[in-house]
């Protein structure tokens, strides 16, 4: 008779509760430092320029914030799982100027929102599909898509322009319209987020992303069906791209070939700056929308006070810095419980 030797430790590779209460508390005291940063340099910038906090000001505020806390908010569940989209800027720059186009040939503005968040559910599909399915790397897969996405736009679109003169006078009020000084583009934002949040914590597949983030090996182990909620993350991911896209289009109502380049760095600055780790796992929406709120915002205060448009990149780098060096401290820190809990039970 051959004895079976049961192995204590976990199938699911998690790691031991020590070491994430560990995690947790540092990710929660990083978003408390964030929020901090962010009313301290309110505070000063109020003290600076008085007209900062004005009615428009905090509207302006919460309406340069709302485009990248939508984008940053499925970013994070692609961070979570420890991958990246990196084709979100074009994905929005496309969707905007879809749904422009629908307005302009007098369709309705639901239609033309609805039409940009399915263009990008459809990338994102795409991106999810490749990543899950054909196993390639995401900063591979992203990569190419996001050039792809460019040049279907700017073949499309051409030289052409869409302002807010060839736009229904309701859709572009919408976008600077609300209640006092909160924009409708802001509530719908927040929305989103609220909502994902609760998914993420009390759902089993938002669970499970954190679980595959944490070990993809030990997630396929335990059950997970780890390529449907990667292409679950991806194609969440490329509908607030969509959606970002149509409030990007009522908000500023003027889209060409160019909108979005670039603005897939600033959304992975935010996410990560918001206490998402890059490497999975980790993280939370609120986190990723702190970070980006902490963004637009150093790009609102510094010129109120007349800072140059120069030390607003500079800071930027700083900031993500500072967030990449604080994922190293805990990974840093649960590695050493982790080490020392396994060396107590021998």
């Amino acid at each position: 008779m051959t004895a079976t030797t049961t192995d204590p430790t976990p199938a699911t590779g998690a790691p031991p509760p020590r070491a994430v209460r560990l995690a947790d508390r540092v990710l929660k005291v990083r978003e408390l430092a964030i929020l901090a940063v962010f009313v301290v340099m309110i505070g000063v910038t109020q003290a600076g320029n008085s007209a900062f906090l004005s009615q428009q000001g905090v509207k302006d505020l919460l309406l340069n914030a709302t485009i990248l806390v939508l984008v940053a908010t499925g970013q994070s569940l692609v961070v979570i799982t420890r991958n990246v989209d990196l084709s979100v800027g074009s994905t929005l720059g496309i969707s905007a100027f879809a749904a422009g186009t629908h307005l302009q040939g007098g369709g309705h503005p639901l239609a033309a929102v609805a039409l940009a968040v399915l263009l990008g559910v459809g990338f994102g599909l795409l991106n999810g599909l490749l990543v899950s399915l054909g196993q390639v790397p995401a900063l591979v897969v992203t990569l190419g898509t996001l050039y792809i996405i460019r040049g279907i736009d700017s073949i499309w679109v051409g030289s052409r322009q869409i302002t807010a003169a060839d736009l229904p006078d309701g859709f572009v009020g919408f976008g600077s319209g609300g209640i006092l000084a909160v924009p409708w583009p802001a509530l719908i934002a927040l929305a989103v987020l609220v909502s994902t949040a609760y998914c993420l914590k009390h759902f089993r597949a938002g669970r499970e992303l954190y679980a595959l983030g944490s070990s993809p090996e030990a997630a396929r182990l335990a059950g997970i069906p780890v390529r449907k909620r990667i292409l679950t993350a991806y194609t969440f991911c490329g509908a607030l791209a969509g959606l970002a896209g149509a409030l990007y289009l009522a908000r500023f109502g003027n889209v060409d070939s160019g909108t979005g380049n670039g603005y897939e760095l600033t959304v992975v600055s935010a996410v990560v700056v918001g206490g998402v780790v890059f490497t999975g796992g980790s993280g939370s929406v609120y986190g990723a929308a702190l970070g980006a709120l902490l963004l637009t915002s150093v790009n609102s205060a510094l010129p109120a006070l007349g800072v140059s448009s120069v030390w607003v990149l500079a800071i930027n780098g700083l900031l993500l810095l500072l967030a990449i060096t604080a994922d190293r401290v805990v990974a840093l820190r649960v590695a050493t419980a982790l080490k020392k809990r396994n060396a107590r039970h021998g």
